[in-house]
């Protein structure tokens, strides 16, 4: 669902969850951030369905310093720990889209350490994320942002970003 079609979803998503992503939006859910599976699921609110529900437009991103905040909470006070595997995987995800590049190797740092401590049967599932967080981070280390990002946030290309769209290598929308 997620990473293979979601646009898809993006009208389902929309509609069963606007209201809430509204409230998140508006800091109204911030007691949520006591508790990991709560924090995980404002993390998803905040970062994965604000993709879906704005998708194409500079809105599906004005939440990506709260989650990276919920994200930084959450691994200091050891909250991601107590998630599934799996559920980590979505946790780290706010990482992995920052145009940071600090938070890109922390990214890294988290995808790793969820490969390394995996069971041998979901190895394979996060060495793959793993994958993807290292061509975010690539992307980051290169251009100090996402270039695929900039005509949806109304910010003017260089020639070298306009190359390495062309190149098709790394598409993440």
């Amino acid at each position: 669902m997620w990473f293979r079609n979601g646009q898809a979803y993006d009208e389902i998503i929309r509609t069963e969850f606007l209201q809430l992503h509204t409230q998140a939006s508006n800091g109204e859910l911030n007691e949520w951030t006591h508790y990991p599976k709560s924090l995980l699921a404002l993390i998803i609110l905040l970062d994965q369905f604000s993709r879906h529900i704005y998708r194409g437009q500079k809105k599906a991103f004005a939440q990506d310093q709260d989650c990276l905040f919920y994200v930084s909470k959450g691994i200091t006070s050891s909250l991601d720990r107590d998630l599934f595997f799996i559920e980590r995987k979505f946790f780290y995800m706010p990482l992995m889209h920052a145009e940071d590049g600090a938070a890109q190797e922390l990214s890294i740092k988290m995808y790793t350490r969820l490969c390394d401590e995996a069971p041998p049967e979901l190895k394979q599932m996060f060495a793959s994320a793993l994958s993807f967080a290292k061509s975010h981070h690539h992307v980051i280390a290169k251009f100090g942002r996402f270039p695929e990002l900039n005509e949806i946030l109304e910010r003017p290309s260089t020639a070298q970003e306009l190359a390495f769209l062309k190149t098709g290598k790394y598409r993440f929308l």
